[in-house]
Parts: C-alpha cells; sequence; structure tokens
C-alpha cells in the first residue's frame, strides 16, 4: 500500500511487488512453478520467541532461514512468493507467444514479440546506441536554449522527465475533469534530501552517484576528462534544482501540491520556457489552464536555466536520456552500470536478476491488459472473486459499524464519512473492459524501438484524457499485479487478480486466516480513504474539507501518537523510521486489520465458529493475527533498508507487524499478554 498523493493519482499501494524477490527452489509436484505456501504457514513461526515481546519474531522467525535473501534481491517476503509464481506463470504464457504461429491474435504477436525482442541480446548488443542516436542528434543539434520547449514535449512523451514532469490527472476540485499538470523533476537521484544530507553515508552516495554518471558518460564516449568534469556539471545543476523541489514529506498534503492557474501565469513564473510552444508540441489537446504543483520550483527552475550556459544543458539532457530509457534495451555494460549504482550500491542487491524475469516484468508493464486477459482466464477463477467481494462488504459494513461507535467524532462528521463509505466502488480482478493496444506497434528484433513506442502509446493514451470525463471503470495496474491500491480521486479500491492468491487469499484456509491476510489488507485501502491523505477528499472524489474543526483538531491529535509511535521505530544504524512520512500507511495497517477483526468476529457469529477451539495448536482469533503477522514475513538487506526509510511511505516490515498489534488489546487478550509487556503496552494509539 503505496499511500502516495502525487499529482497525477492519489494512490495506495500495498508493496508486495517492489520488494519481491525470486523464490528458492520449492516446486509444486505437477509443474516447475513455484510452489505457493498456505493461509498459515507453521515452518514460519518461530515457538522460541514470546508472542508478547516481539511478534514479529514469533509468527516470522524462520522464514528467512528457510527462504534466505538470494543475491539478485534486496529484499525477501511473503509478497515475493507470489510474485515469483506470477512471474513464471507469465512466463510461460509469453513463452508460448514468443515462439510465433499464424494463429496468434494481435495481443499475443504484441506480448510475445516485446518480450521476444528484451531477451534478444545479440541484437541489442550489436546496435550499441545506434536506436539512440536520433534523440542525441536532437541534443547536439540544439543552438539556443529558445529551442528546447519542443525538444522537452517531445521526451516527455517517452518519460525522459529533464527538468520538470509533464501529464495529465484528475482534477483536485472536480474529480469529473481531467486537467494537464507540470511538476518538478529532473533529479537522478532518489529524492531531493539525497542532495543534503549529511554524514558518512550521504556522502558516499553522493559520490559514488557522481562516478555512475562520469562512468555513463564515458561509455557514451567522452574522453574521461571531460567525463569527470560533465559529471561534476550535472551534479551541480540537479542539485540546484534539488534546492527548489519540495521535498517527499510535504508532497504527501494534496493542497501543497494543487495550484491550478492559466498557462500565461506559468509563462509569467517561468518566462524561459515558451509554454504555448511546449504544450502545442506535446500532443496534448488544446490547454488553457493547468495544475503547477510546485509553483516555487518553476521560479528557482527558471533562473537555473538562464544562468546554465547552453553546453552544460546540453550535457544533462544527454545523462536524463540515458537515465530515463529502460536500461534493459541498452547495450550490456550500459545495463551493467546502471545496475550498480542504482540496485547495487544504493540497495545493496548483489546481482543482477535473470534477464528473462525482468522482460517478463516489463512487458507486464508495456501491456499489461493484454497479457492481463490470458493471465486471468487461466488463473483466476470466478470464486475467488465471488469470495473477495463477500469479504470486502463485510469490511465496508465493519467499517460502517465502527462510524457509529466513534467518540471523538460529531454527529455531523459520522454522516459525512458514511456517505463516502458508501460512495466507495469496489474493483476487484481485473477490468469490465479490456485497453486496445491495435495502435501500438512491436516489431520483432526492436527492443528500444518497442520499449520508447510503447511508452510514448501509453502517454498519450494520458494526455488525450485531458478535457475529457473521467473514465471511473480504469485501472492504474495490471491484472497480473501483486499489489492494491486506493485512489482518492476515484475514490474506489482497486484488487487485481495477482494479489488473490494464497497465502493471502487462500480457498482451503481458515476463515480466520484469510480475513488476518486479506481481509487485512482489504481494511489497510480502505482505510487509506479516511487516513491523513484520503480524509481531505469527499464521497465524489473532490479535495473537500467535509470535516467539522473540532473532529480535524482531534484527528491530528490522534495521528501524532502515530507519526511519534513510529518515529522510535529504528529501522537501520541510526535511521529511524520517518512517522510523518509512513503516517498514511500506518494508519491504514493499524485501521484496516481492526476493521478485518470486526469483519471477522461477524462471519464467526454468523458461522458459529468457535473462538475457543484451537486447530493446529491456535484458536481463530491466534490464527487471524499470525495471518496477517505472515503478510509481511521475510527481510531486507540493510542499503535497501536506508533507502526505504528515505523514500517509502512504508514502514519496515517488522513495524508493520508489531507496530499494528502492539496497538489492539484484542491481540494481547488472544495470547495471552499482560499489560505493560512490549505487545500489549499501557498507553496505545489507535485512529480508526
Amino acid at each position: 500500500m503505496t499511500q502516495q498523493t502525487t499529482t497525477h493519482i492519489a494512490t495506495a499501494l500495498i508493496l508486495f511487488s517492489a520488494l519481491c524477490a525470486p523464490l528458492p527452489a520449492q516446486t509444486s509436484a505437477s509443474s516447475n512453478t513455484p510452489a505457493l505456501p498456505p493461509g498459515l504457514d507453521t515452518r514460519f513461526i518461530d515457538t522460541t520467541a514470546d508472542p508478547c515481546v516481539d511478534f514479529a519474531q514469533y509468527a516470522c522467525g524462520n522464514f528467512s532461514k528457510l527462504y534466505p535473501i538470494p543475491n539478485d534481491r534486496s529484499g525477501y517476503g511473503t509478497g515475493a512468493i507470489i510474485a515469483e509464481y506470477t512471474e513464471t506463470v507469465l512466463h510461460a504464457m509469453l513463452e508460448t507467444a514468443a515462439a510465433g504461429g499464424a494463429k496468434r491474435t494481435p495481443n499475443e504477436q504484441k506480448t510475445g514479440d516485446f518480450y521476444a525482442s528484451c531477451n534478444d541480446t545479440s541484437a541489442i548488443d550489436q546496435n550499441g546506441l545506434k536506436p539512440l542516436q536520433p534523440e542525441l542528434d536532437r541534443i547536439a543539434a540544439l543552438s539556443s536554449k529558445d529551442e528546447l520547449p519542443e525538444l522537452l514535449a517531445h521526451y516527455q512523451l517517452i518519460n525522459d522527465t529533464a527538468w520538470f514532469n509533464f501529464g495529465e490527472q484528475q482534477d483536485f476540485k472536480d474529480a469529473r475533469k481531467q486537467i494537464a499538470v507540470v511538476d518538478q523533476g529532473g533529479l537522478g537521484l532518489p529524492e531531493r534530501d539525497y542532495y543534503f544530507r549529511t554524514g558518512d553515508v550521504a556522502e558516499k552516495t553522493r559520490t559514488q552517484y557522481v562516478q555512475h554518471i562520469t562512468n555513463i558518460l564515458k561509455l557514451m564516449g567522452e574522453p574521461e576528462p571531460k567525463a569527470t568534469a560533465d559529471a561534476q556539471k550535472i551534479m551541480q545543476l540537479e542539485t540546484a534544482l534539488a534546492k527548489v523541489s519540495m521535498d517527499i514529506t510535504s508532497q504527501r498534503d494534496p493542497k501543497n501540491v494543487y495550484h491550478p492557474m492559466p498557462v500565461p501565469q506559468l509563462a509569467t513564473l517561468a518566462p524561459g520556457i515558451a509554454w504555448d510552444r511546449f504544450l502545442k508540441a506535446s500532443g496534448a489537446p488544446p490547454i488553457s489552464e493547468l495544475n503547477v504543483a510546485n509553483p516555487d520550483f518553476f521560479k528557482g527552475m527558471n533562473a537555473l536555466l538562464a544562468s546554465t550556459d547552453l553546453d552544460t544543458v546540453k550535457t544533462y539532457l544527454r545523462w536524463q536520456l540515458i537515465r530515463n530509457t529502460y536500461s534493459l534495451v541498452l547495450p550490456k555494460p550500459f545495463d551493467d552500470e546502471i545496475f550498480d549504482f542504482y540496485r547495487r550500491k544504493l540497495a545493496g542487491q548483489p546481482e543482477q536478476r535473470a534477464r528473462w524475469k525482468r522482460c517478463v516484468q516489463v512487458t507486464d508493464g508495456a501491456l499489461g491488459e493484454a497479457l492481463g486477459q490470458v493471465y486471468v482466464a487461466q488463473e483466476f477463477p470466478p470464486s475467488s472473486k465471488q469470495a473477495t467481494v463477500q469479504m470486502v462488504h463485510d469490511i465496508e459494513a465493519a467499517m460502517n459499524q465502527e462510524i457509529d461507535t466513534l467518540t471523538w467524532m460529531s454527529t455531523a462528521t459520522k454522516a459525512k464519512a458514511k456517505e463516502k463509505l458508501h460512495a466507495i466502488a469496489d474493483k476487484i480482478g481485473y477490468p469490465d473492459h479490456w485497453r486496445d493496444y491495435s495502435r501500438l506497434t512491436i516489431v520483432r528484433g526492436d527492443a528500444f524501438g518497442n520499449s520508447e513506442r510503447a511508452v510514448e502509446f501509453e502517454n498519450r493514451r494520458q494526455l488525450a484524457k485531458i478535457g475529457q470525463p473521467v473514465d471511473r471503470s480504469e485501472w492504474g495496474v495490471s491484472p497480473a499485479t501483486v499489489d492494491a491500491y486506493y485512489n482518492a480521486s476515484m475514490n474506489d479500491i482497486n484488487f487485481p487478480a495477482g494479489i488473490l492468491q494464497s497465502p493471502l487469499y487462500d480457498p482451503n484456509a481458515a476463515d480466520a486466516e484469510n480475513y488476518g491476510h486479506i481481509g487485512g489488507i482489504v481494511g489497510h485501502e480502505l482505510t487509506h480513504g479516511f487516513d491523513d491523505q484520503g480524509r481531505q477528499f469527499d464521497a465524489y472524489g473532490n479535495l473537500d474539507d467535509w470535516w467539522t474543526a473540532e473532529d480535524a483538531k482531534k484527528f491530528e491529535e490522534m495521528t501524532d501518537c502515530e507519526v511519534k509511535e513510529y518515529g522510535n521505530f529504528v529501522a537501520v544504524d541510526d535511521v529511524k523510521v520517518n512517522g510523518k512520512l509512513t503516517l498514511g500507511e500506518n494508519t491504514a495497517d493499524n485501521g484496516g486489520l481492526r476493521l478485518a477483526y470486526i469483519a471477522f468476529l461477524a462471519d464467526a457469529k454468523r458461522k458459529n465458529i468457535d473462538l475457543t477451539k484451537k486447530q493446529d495448536g491456535y484458536t481463530p482469533l491466534q490464527q487471524f493475527f499470525l495471518g496477517h503477522g505472515q503478510n509481511w514475513c521475510g527481510a531486507t538487506r540493510p542499503e535497501q533498508l536506508r533507502l526505504q526509510v528515505q523514500t517509502d511511505p512504508h514502514s519496515p516490515r517488522q513495524f508493520r507487524i508489531n507496530g499494528v498489534v502492539q496497538n489492539m488489546p484484542e491481540f494481547g487478550q488472544a495470547f495471552g499478554c499482560k499489560t505493560g509487556q512490549p505487545m500489549m503496552p499501557t498507553n496505545a494509539c489507535r485512529v480508526w
């Protein structure tokens, strides 16, 4: 659940896919596909640990002994098992599609040829930088900064975000409308504070980054002295851009990134770019007004552009062009160098992932709904959708019930909260209407061209929405994605087929286990509609303050408890969790599991489940909490932990377990904990 409100889309992913890794060699009897564990895997439980002292260790203590982090991953956990299983399934589908044959459908031709071309390393290496040469020639041909608007507009279409970002979004104030947006961009380090943090680790990262830029420029043909000097110029320019950028925590507040204005007003802010020419060249429909997410950035960017000489601008553009190109379609020396900095040095990943696995990932990214149609037909039975629908309805009913019991919320705000709850759309499995890829050309053997055309196809599809009514049936991820999200502007919760698999949803598991697993995830996404970001949007997806002033003050007082609680958790070395950055995710984790707990109690009452009867040594309530804990089993390398804490709105996995259960007295009661023990503190935080 990446709780992240950006100017493009307000979403909250649960973040399983991002930390996935290959599954060790455990296979099912019927195929080479990795086996999925059951809803409750007792092999993972460390019975020598005290659940009342460290529940994460108890629920997951043996996981990493069975499944250590592979060399080609920076972290490995429960979500990785599902992701690896899904990846293997998609691999088989793509190999079949890539084999060719006259009977292939148009979508099979596209997915198969895209995948085959991605794997054709000999052709990619033989071509060298020739496919990129036309883009490099555009930069070389610049004779004046006045020529930048058309060049930058073209590069935005191929995901080159040098200087700034341009795209579309739902209007925060009128969610029926799609509008244009410009936002800060142009940085090569993970986020702006990487340019300014003090300390040995931060200094080392910046030194490594400059060396990485140098290495890339040398691979592009620059002599070492020039490459070294140019890398320093690029670092100075990016540091100046970072100085006028908004920090990652401030960007979480939608009010901070919403400044609609007429195009002439943007032109006054940043006259160094001829915005009328840029917008005309962008391929977007006519635009008279747009959201300038961070006006101060554009003021600063304009001054920086004016003071930077043309040669440095061109050097920076060459670097950003390479940086924003998929490394998979570049020759091996580039692919290796990009991996070395961004994955080995920044995230601690010792080895590159197998080529076929990365090609499966980018094919799903480029043609997700074409591949997803086949995936859903093969892997997602109607029974899984029906069971999920029922659980979602149960958890929504639990929230409806909980709103009534809140002592801190007024009657007026409760009515608005229920209005929003009842308006939430539940999207499960896959879209009602599949995306049309007929205008996308995929050519076998042209990996670079396929990648560039797929990116441009998607960006043009997005830009074409500007000025059009919002399509509320659209999905933001592919059906095979092992993740889930909430979209504040759409006011919907989305659970693709990929996440609705064991152990998160196991049709053979006890109800308690499923409610602890997928039920907690459903509750998490639902709660995102009412966290510190989501609560600012109303039932229709509009940025609208529907709270009384007193209720809002009480809400902020309760969330401050979570900010302080999580802000005291040490993630790695001396680096603590950022309680403000992770607030939305922590609120959703805590509120989501509570909702799932209430829904399970209602389910147990309906089915006459004896909550005191043990199965496999555990009562249903203990199974429920173990299900939650085993969502987050796994380990993460120290470098990745540092990167996560500084850039990611999710808390590290052990705190997603312990941080939640220590705020639920029901957990302590289920495991017989005593007040004052670590997992049953005297003062617990609670928002929802």
